[in-house]
């Protein structure tokens, strides 16, 4: 895969341990339209019993080292697994776009063993499609929040491991007056922010689709279209990832911007001039998710991977550390960044909607782009 120059392998020299296979717990978690934070899911799950991880352990080895393919946190996430379990891992990392167009060249012979993006709507579509493992569930699954619980397929294909907002606005102080500042999404067709305006392409950057089908579900695909339609005819500028908006925004080439909120923060970290808002109705949010292909050669490790990844010590580490370290954490006991808006409303399109809609929706944006 060529990548942009983001693609690293990381392997890390430990022995394997011992393994298990297959799976319990079913449950049920509804997925409905527009999550938002006050959303509670339904999701009950048992954890395997010592008695039925000890069997599972001595009929199943894993064959190898565990591949992981990821979009955020490659330089610090091999480390900390490896402390924590002593299992080898090998990542390999890209864009959400480019993620998942290797997934899908690999779909006859699969070289990864877990997939960890914030694309819920696309690995959403992996488990439809019969490429993830089902009705498996962590044994740390039941200290998910309410939010999170939401988010857990009913067949259990991926569990989230936080979510950020896709989009929250932002504007250059430089440029445009606090007064005169877009509150709402809504305010973004006004005239006077004509040629003012950027974002992310839901096509190349993985949480720029998220951001865009919230409208289109909670609009309708004909209200969706209705509503960019105006942003586009207002002088909408799509730049292929959040980086490019955020240098744009510096820049002065755009004033106001649909933002990844760790993009937005570490602008305002960085002493940038710009300001962010929370929209009142709510910002799209992107779900990062962790999902084990179905016929892993690895099952041990992966599913340590996933419990690791609900670890509230991981997930703290993460915001800790991490690039990406703005988000809202899917487990209890953890404590996101202090200077994120405590306040902050994030709202989600069903994944099953969004994941049957991103074809057409990310190719009614590329026929825009070509007008």
């Amino acid at each position: 895969m060529k990548t942009n120059g983001k693609r690293w392998l990381g392997t890390i020299l430990l022995a394997g341990l011992m393994t298990m296979t297959a799976a319990c717990g079913s449950g049920n978690a509804g997925n409905t339209n527009n999550h938002t934070a006050a959303n509670a899911g339904s999701t009950e799950t048992a954890a395997p019993t010592e008695e039925a991880q000890a069997t599972e352990q001595a009929t199943t080895k894993d064959e190898g080292t565990l591949t992981v393919y990821l979009n955020d946190f490659d330089s610090i996430i091999a480390p900390m697994f490896e402390e924590a379990t002593g299992y080898k891992l090998e990542i390999v990392a890209g864009n959400g776009a480019e993620i998942m167009s290797r997934v899908e060249a690999e779909k006859g012979n699969p070289h990864w063993d877990v997939i960890w993006l914030d694309a819920m709507p696309s690995i959403y579509g992996l488990g439809a499609s019969g490429q993830l493992l089902e009705d498996w569930a962590p044994g740390n699954l039941a200290n998910l929040t309410d939010f999170a619980k939401s988010f857990v397929p009913e067949k259990k294909w991926y569990v989230p491991t936080g979510a950020h907002a896709a989009g929250v606005i932002v504007y250059n102080k430089e440029k445009v007056k606090a007064e005169d500042a877009p509150k709402t999404w809504e305010e973004f067709s006004d005239a006077k922010y004509k040629n003012l305006i950027g974002m992310a392409d839901p096509a190349i950057a993985a949480p720029a689709y998220p951001f865009v089908s919230w409208f289109f579900n909670d609009k309708t695909i004909e209200g969706g279209q209705t509503f960019f339609g105006s942003l586009m005819s207002n002088g909408l500028r799509v730049y292929p990832k959040n980086p490019n908006v955020v240098k744009a925004l510096a820049a002065g080439e755009i004033s106001i911007a649909a933002l990844q909120e760790s993009n937005a923060y570490a602008m305002k970290n960085d002493n940038e001039p710009i300001e962010i808002i929370w929209p009142a109705e709510g910002a799209p949010a992107s779900v990062r998710v962790a999902a084990i292909q179905k016929n892993t050669k690895n099952p041990n490790a992966a599913k340590a991977f996933i419990e690791f990844l609900l670890d509230p010590k991981t997930q703290q580490a993460l915001i800790d550390k991490g690039d990406e370290s703005y988000f809202q954490p899917s487990v209890n006991g953890v404590n996101a960044k202090q200077d994120r808006a405590a306040d902050a409303k994030l709202v989600a399109a069903d994944a099953s909607w969004a994941s049957e809609n991103e074809a057409a929706i990310k190719q009614w944006f590329a026929d825009q782009s070509v007008k």
